[in-house]
């Protein structure tokens, strides 16, 4: 049986063979594009079969970062296959055609570098970081591992046993299952609504050959972006990715279906928690919405820092949570508007009236003071951004799934900055004439949920009563 339909098998691959690779010949030029609109300090190239080669230069460094991010999540996952590609992130490092789990750390290590990978909503990512000068090693050491993974059966049964702890503490976490709870209660069963790590059933029954198709089907060159940041050079780095990934096959676009809003109130009671763990949020924009800005910024001047109404009134003069924020959570298919707290049962209510009046009161006015404090924030946040290679390389890599291109900062900060307080106004407003989505977990007392209905549900209150009445609602 061919083990890895369809992709290159490239040949054995070793730290020193690989150390004397392709080093920095130039044959002739590449044309790079980079649109009117995209970051000045990055390239961006296609090859024939839709791999996309991204650098973001950063001549400073005597370091890379090097990643491969694939265009397939639990957004992509059908509900009898959520949790796989997580699953197979896993099993990726524990051989190839030609290394076992131990020569692929060995390799590495070899190098001082690290290797690593994690799965999101709309992606996968393998990662390796070390010198500068290995990185004509680095590149065919990540395209061993996403292209020849063999999926060893025996490893198969042991990493299916560690995946099964991990999503038990994942299951017995009540901060995590509140915000599982907030997706499920936002999305319904869309995709988009479900975890990342799957469901315990699923774990329990995926095979190798599950595996194998999974990879076949979504492992393609127009899903796969190769990124590097550091001191690199574009046309040097083109030919490396067209070295190891450009016999890969292309494949189409994924495309996911935008998730329609649901909203209502989801709860899990759990033994042996202290705390009710409160998720609530609404929909917002996605990423190719240039008005998720709005939303951005009305996240921040809410609940961003210690200063912000949230946390000054949760915290500081009402003693009601220890932990509270609100981030704008924006996504290609669509954005979140969410407010996370942790409170003592017999303090929920009060905590879920409060938030409630902190909404009311933005929608009516927006102090000028705080509006130019979250403006501030926010791009601190995005420069000191601009400075971690891991948080630019995936940024860089889901403007280019969502956009085609990677966002200019500089536009972006102009674009923030012209975002004035009726806009943002109009965010909170619009919320008031929304069903919220809702989310209790751990020892949620009875009337935090008709409290959370009766503040947050608006035209859908009887169709969200009626959904926990008869018991819809993740109980």
């Amino acid at each position: 049986m061919n083990q890895n339909p369809g992709f290159l098998a490239t040949p054995t691959v070793t730290a020193t063979a690989i150390a004397t690779a392709t080093a920095s010949a130039i044959i002739k030029p590449i044309a790079t594009r980079n649109s009117a609109h995209a970051a000045p300090d990055t390239c961006l190239h296609t090859l024939p079969n839709g791999v996309r080669a991204l650098a973001i230069h950063q001549p400073w460094r005597q370091s890379v970062n090097l990643s491969v991010f694939i265009r397939a999540g639990s957004h992509h996952e059908p509900r009898r296959l959520n949790g796989i590609s997580h699953v197979v992130e896993h099993m990726a490092f524990k051989g190839t055609h030609t290394r076992n789990c131990q020569q692929i750390n060995l390799d590495a290590e070899c190098l001082g570098a690290e290797v690593n990978a994690h799965t999101d909503k709309d992606h996968t990512a393998f990662h390796i970081d070390g010198l500068a000068a290995d990185l004509p090693a680095f590149v065919p050491m990540l395209a061993d591992i996403v292209l020849n993974s063999s999926f060893p059966a025996e490893e198969l049964e042991r990493e299916r046993q560690v995946i099964l702890h991990e999503f038990t503490e994942f299951d017995e976490d009540p901060a995590a299952m509140a915000l599982r709870l907030f997706d499920s209660a936002c999305y319904g069963l869309h995709p988009a609504g479900q975890p990342v790590i799957g469901n315990r059933a699923n774990l329990k029954r995926f095979s190798r050959d599950d595996l194998q198709a999974w990879v076949a089907q979504h492992y393609t060159g127009h899903n796969v972006v190769v990124a590097v940041a550091g001191p690199v050079h574009a046309q040097d780095f083109v030919r490396l990715v067209e070295a190891s990934f450009g016999s890969m096959p292309a494949g189409q676009p994924h495309t996911v279906s935008a998730p329609v809003w649901q909203g209502g109130v989801k709860q899990r009671r759990m033994a042996g928690s202290g705390q009710c763990q409160v998720v609530l949020g609404h929909d917002a924009p996605p990423l190719c919405d240039p008005e998720h800005l709005h939303w951005v910024l009305a996240a921040a001047l809410l609940g961003e820092g210690m200063s912000s109404p949230l946390l000054d009134e949760l915290r500081e003069r009402r003693g009601l949570a220890y932990f509270a924020g609100c981030s704008a959570d924006i996504g290609a298919l669509a954005g979140q508007f969410v407010i996370e707290a942790a409170t003592a049962p017999e303090q929920a209510e009060e905590l879920l009236t409060e938030v409630a009046r902190l909404l009311q009161q933005q929608a009516g006015h927006i102090d000028a003071v705080g509006l130019e404090r979250a403006r501030r924030q926010l791009a601190v946040r995005a420069l000191r951004a601009l400075e971690q290679p891991t948080r630019r390389l995936e940024s860089a890599v889901q403007d280019v799934f969502a956009l085609g291109e990677v966002r200019d900062h500089a536009a972006w900060l102009q674009a923030l900055n012209a975002v004035g307080p009726a806009q943002v106004r109009e965010v909170f407003a619009w919320m008031q004439t929304r069903t919220a989505a809702v989310a209790l977990a751990g020892s949620v007392p009875a009337r935090a949920r008709d409290r959370a209905l009766a503040l947050f549900a608006t035209s859908a209150a009887h169709a969200a009563a009626a959904r926990v009445q008869h018991g819809t609602d993740g109980n």
